[in-house]
């Protein structure tokens, strides 16, 4: 089955659009599986800049068909806006859209609620893109939400929006609800999604027959996830978590497809680490360090724009998100951020846990990593296409990731811009040859702080 998938490998921001992107030219179908417009993929091509948030990274790619599976929460405006703004730089893209009609609405009520909810609990707050993404999970799981199929039943709608008002004014008052004006009334709310409609039914199609059927066709199918694994709600940094699955197998739910079908699963890390939002960050640097690495690669959010935390590189994470998704293939991003360094550390384990293997999210807080220190290249790598162009330190920092990880880097990306990718030919080239970190490796820094470049 010619299905390929992309999942991020660390707490997002991998740098996933690019890849994407680039493998969408040898695809017939990108879809998404699974989160909302919190998700913010970027791709530069030709020096112009385009930022996707909602739909899948294909539409950069004219002529692919685009899916948004059951396992994504989906705000009309946003989507629409989305829409426009491609179109507007001359992309068509929506006769190309298909939306299965499982999938679930993001109200404004469910911003109100995320407000509500991270004022409320101040210090120890998430750090949410504040878009609403999680409680639509939360009453998709509480068997309350609304889902695409809904709009095309008006009465049922109109009951379902008046319920959820009550619901939401009940849990944050009065008060705020009349604060947010007219358009929060269930009567606006609904007209608003009913008008969306008429739009909306032609593109509303069951996903999984969709790909079921491309499969079978022998097309080439693309499947594009959002976050990383170290945000998945059962295997991330809990509670510093997204509201869905990021991981390989919650891709194949939120698409409705069975495990038989995947042919390969890519892995997507940035050659140090960054993290949006509270929560443990064992690789974390000192803030002037932070803020210089931070400058070099350009770190803010595509959605948000918040700065990113910034940190190094930690195979402990990367290891387990490898073996959770059942990775065959990395690709690197990134890489060229690091070009004028003349050491760069990279957490092989943590002190505490001589296997380098991931231990309860309540403890990593107080983790202490331990530090390999590799070479750097101090020189650019922005022109390098293939491997014999790249100096050999940086050949060898991804040939270290491959033998940490036991996984084949496949593609290395050295700018911004879609032609600056070097194909490291998979296994033939950069191959992993399994295995731990073991006591050979040169501990440099076990102090639990990461040394400063």
């Amino acid at each position: 089955m010619p299905l390929t998938m992309v999942v991020g490998a660390q707490w997002g921001d991998e740098g996933k659009g690019k890849v994407v992107d680039l493998l969408a030219e040898e695809h017939d179908l990108v879809a998404r599986c699974a989160g909302g417009p919190n998700a913010g993929h970027t791709v530069v091509i030709a020096g112009q800049t385009y930022v996707v948030h909602l739909l899948p990274t294909g539409a950069l790619r004219p002529g692919k068909v685009l899916a948004l599976g059951s396992g994504v929460v989906i705000d009309l405006d946003a989507l629409f806006g989305e829409i426009a703004e491609l179109e507007g730089r001359g992309l068509e893209v929506e006769s190309r859209l298909a939306i299965d009609p499982r999938a679930h609405l993001i109200l404004p009520y469910h911003r109100l609620l995320e407000r509500a909810d991270e004022e409320r609990t101040q210090g120890g707050r998430i750090g949410t893109t504040g878009r609403g993404i999680g409680p639509a999970y939360a009453m998709k799981a509480a068997r309350s939400g609304i889902r695409v199929v809904d709009l095309l039943v008006p009465d049922r709608l109109r009951d379902q929006v008046a319920m959820i008002h009550a619901e939401v004014r009940a849990r944050i008052g009065e008060a705020a609800i009349e604060a947010a004006g007219p358009d929060a009334e269930p009567g606006a709310v609904s007209a608003h999604l009913l008008a969306a409609a008429g739009r909306l039914a032609p593109r509303v199609t069951d996903v999984s027959v969709l790909l079921t059927r491309a499969l079978a066709a022998k097309e080439r199918v693309l499947v594009e996830g959002a976050q990383g694994t170290l945000l998945d709600l059962d295997h991330g940094t809990y509670p510093y978590v997204t509201s869905s699955s990021t991981i390989a197998g919650g891709a194949l739910t939120g698409l409705g497809l069975g495990p038989h079908v995947v042919s390969r699963v890519m892995a997507v890390a940035k050659a140090y680490l960054t993290r949006v939002g509270r929560g443990p960050f064992p690789t974390e640097l000192e803030p002037a360090a932070a803020a210089a690495l931070r400058d070099l690669g350009a770190e803010f959010g595509a959605t948000t724009g918040r700065p990113r935390r910034c940190g190094w590189l930690d195979l402990v994470g990367l290891r387990r998100a490898v073996r959770i998704s059942g990775c065959q293939t990395l690709a690197v991003t990134k890489l060229d951020v690091l070009d004028q360094m003349a050491k760069i550390p990279v957490c092989v384990r943590y002190a505490a846990d001589p296997r380098g293997e991931w231990w309860a999210e309540t403890e990593l807080a107080d983790a202490r990593p331990i530090y390999r220190e590799l070479p750097g290249w101090q020189t650019s790598t922005r022109g390098a296409r293939s491997l014999a162009d790249l100096p050999p330190a940086a050949r060898d920092y991804l040939t270290m990731i491959a033998e940490e990880t036991g996984v084949p880097v496949e593609l290395a990306s050295v700018g911004s811009g879609r032609e600056e990718t070097v194909a490291c030919g998979g296994p033939a080239a950069i191959d992993g040859r399994g295995g731990h970190p073991g006591e050979s490796l040169r501990a440099v820094s076990s102090a639990g702080r990461a040394p400063a470049f």
